[in-house]
């Protein structure tokens, strides 16, 4: 008997045959056997009088945009496929990033402070025998889902919003004037249809005709008691070479409940890659090593596992009309965050005002909302990082080049201070700081990379690093542009306030303000 099974046989909820579950996913995915149903349709009639003005499917984190909406006077109707709560685990976020909640008047400031169920600092990035770098106030809030999520619930039910749990989403036929929405018990006319089903929406499946991701993350863990008290976190960690051709990292927390450890790894979908179980074998053969302490002492509260896909023609423009992706299903995260929580949130008041204003004016077609989840260079120029911490099946490189070249960058925008490792560690990419940081890289460390990297996604990162420069320029000429926008009429002034968004997240200038 492995380890894993071992372990995880003996703990609640039936943990190790849904470990397994998950793996048939992982499996069918890495040989590109995923289900694809065709979900979406059209039609040419008219469906007359709506029920709702926008329909949110997937509540979970759908249910942030809902309140905010609902609370802005829109009916806003949430699909949940079970019952709309949130998870034990916490949502790691910096502080300054949870003032959306207040400033969008979802959270007073007290029931802010009460959703705040750990806090720590500070956080350590540290690579195999390299020098230590300890952070401040980056990623050291976590905030409890449970009661955020209840929070929230109570709010959009009081503001007039209707909640559909226990409710999954069938189908959808997009109509000129609206979408249905069946759910195998009723269906619903609305303007416009939200997805926030995350990253295995069968919109999305659809829409991208079943295609593997280009890069995965794939993430084991658990939360257990019995860790030595440490109020200070990893925010990744690395203390082992590449093993099977991948590169472990570790990420590290105080809970509410104990001690939350992670170990993920950077992966193409190769149908070569190991298992997830394979993998929660490696955490905890490895996990004594990492926090000086035997298996025997921890009580663990629960396991944690999944794999996070990743597509570089994304945020994905779909090609309906009156249908908009937001968070995982869009692929709005960086593909080496993978931070969906954190992502939404970043990107929750730009999403609120911009859907306010579509919808105020009917701007619903697909070229519209397209505006509303924009091309982000300073996401696409991540693509680069994250192959140069992942190793492709078989192939022979140094076993230490991952940990040589991130002990290399890190020492660099250590020196270089905060203004440049914040903001990165944050996820977000900024020009200065890059410009800054890459000249002083050792080129040693580099050049055994090109022939991993390619010719081709080289020059795909330099068109985006160019574009990132672009950004940074135009979204501060845009803004000398805003005295004129009054006098431009409703649909060209939605088109500027989209273009604006666009530069200024795309260049991570939102970070600034």
């Amino acid at each position: 008997m492995s380890l894993t099974s071992e372990i995880l046989s003996q703990q609640p909820d039936n943990v190790l045959a849904r470990l397994r579950r998950a793996d048939q996913f992982w499996s069918a995915l890495r040989t590109g056997k995923l289900d694809v149903t065709e979900v979406v349709s059209n039609s040419a009639a008219d469906i007359g009088q709506t029920d709702t003005d926008l329909v949110i499917c997937g509540g979970t984190l759908g249910i942030l945009l809902g309140t905010a909406l609902q609370q802005r006077g829109w009916s806003v109707t949430l699909i949940e496929r079970g019952i709309l709560r949130g998870r034990e685990q916490e949502w790691n976020i910096s502080r300054h990033e949870l003032q959306t909640f207040v400033d969008l008047e979802l959270l007073t400031e007290a029931e802010l402070q009460q959703a705040i169920a750990t806090e720590y600092n500070p956080a350590r990035v540290s690579f195999k025998a390299g020098a230590e770098v300890w952070v401040k106030d980056v990623l050291n809030i976590g905030v409890d889902p449970v009661y955020l999520l209840a929070q929230l619930k109570q709010k959009f039910l009081q503001a007039g919003g209707k909640l559909l749990e226990n409710t999954a989403f069938k189908s959808a036929v997009v109509y000129p004037d609206g979408v249905v929405v069946d759910t195998g018990e009723q269906t619903i006319k609305t303007r416009l249809l939200i997805d926030a089903m995350g990253h295995f929406s069968p919109i999305i499946k659809q829409t991208r005709n079943g295609a593997k991701p280009d890069a995965v993350c794939v993430v084991v863990g658990s939360c257990a008691e019995g860790f030595p008290e440490n109020n200070t976190g990893d925010l990744i960690y690395s203390f082992t070479p590449i093993i099977n051709s991948c590169q472990y990292f570790w990420e590290a927390f105080p809970a509410k409940d104990g001690r939350t450890t992670y170990m993920f790894s950077y992966l193409d979908p190769d149908p070569a890659r190991p298992s997830l179980e394979y993998f929660m074998d490696e955490y905890l053969r490895l996990l004594p090593q990492y926090q000086d302490i035997k298996l025997e002492q921890l009580e663990f509260k629960r396991f944690l596992f999944g794999f996070f896909p990743a597509y570089k023609d994304s945020p994905i423009q779909l090609p309906f009309n009156r249908i908009l992706p937001i968070g995982d299903s869009a692929g709005a995260q960086s593909p080496v965050s993978f931070g969906g929580f954190g992502a939404m949130i970043r990107h929750l008041k730009r999403l609120t005002q911009g859907i306010d204003q579509a919808l105020s004016i009917d701007s619903l077609n697909s070229k519209d909302l397209a505006l509303l989840q924009p091309y982000q260079p300073n996401i696409s120029v991540t693509w680069l990082f994250q192959q140069t911490m992942s190793v492709k099946v078989g192939k022979q490189v140094n076993p230490e080049q991952i940990n040589n070249l991130m002990n290399g960058v890190f020492a660099v925008m250590d020196r270089l201070g905060d203004d440049v490792l914040k903001p990165f560690l944050q996820d977000v990419i900024q020009f200065v700081p890059l410009a800054k940081t890459l000249p002083l890289v050792d080129p040693r460390l580099v050049l055994p990379l090109l022939p991993q990297i390619g010719i081709n996604s080289l020059v795909s990162w330099m068109i985006h690093y160019l574009n990132l420069v672009l950004y940074s320029g135009l979204y501060r000429a845009g803004k000398l542009a805003q005295p004129l926008v009054q006098n431009l009429s409703l649909v060209q002034q939605y088109y500027y306030q989209r273009w604006l968004d666009a530069w200024k997240y795309g260049s991570g200038s939102d970070y600034d303000e």
